[in-house]
């Protein structure tokens, strides 16, 4: 089994907390000690309450399924020997309410792969992210739907 920890911290600053009007800014630290300024997102909290420039929850989780399946793609092209120099995937999460409940309800992953020598052919490289979603961990552990829209770089 492995365990995986991150801190959320937040503070009272100004404002008052009592009417809502205090700020949703805080902070992920993660155990390697980098720390990210987190906020609630302003599609759901007013500004000045949510903070803009700051990483929100649905933005994390949109980047962390992205992320997960781009690590299991590079894995597996490594693993069949093909070389890849770039991959830039500009992910989208849609929220919207099901069953009566608001969720991330699905996520659509946009990879552009820059390949170094041979190309896989589109047949190959399709296996490869549909092998990468299979084997995915966090694809694994949510009922959002998540598709893959392939583009080449």
């Amino acid at each position: 089994m492995t365990t995986f920890s991150a801190q959320v911290a937040w503070k009272l600053g100004e404002g008052s907390f009592i009417d809502g009007r205090y700020s949703r800014g805080h902070d992920w630290t993660f155990d390697g000690g980098i720390t990210v300024p987190a906020s609630a997102s302003p599609h759901n909290v007013p500004l000045p309450y949510a903070v803009e420039e700051n990483v929100d929850p649905e933005e994390a989780y949109v980047a962390a399924l992205s992320s997960c399946h781009m690590l299991f793609y590079l894995w597996i092209a490594s693993k069949k020997r093909i070389g890849i120099d770039s991959y830039v995937d500009d992910a989208v999460g849609v929220m919207e309410k099901v069953d009566g409940r608001m969720m991330v309800s699905r996520v659509e992953l946009r990879p552009k792969v820059g390949y170094t020598g041979e190309v896989p052919s589109r047949d190959l490289e399709e296996q490869m992210h549909h092998q990468a979603h299979e084997i995915c961990f966090l694809a694994n552990s949510v009922k959002t739907v998540i598709e893959i829209r392939l583009d080449r770089a």
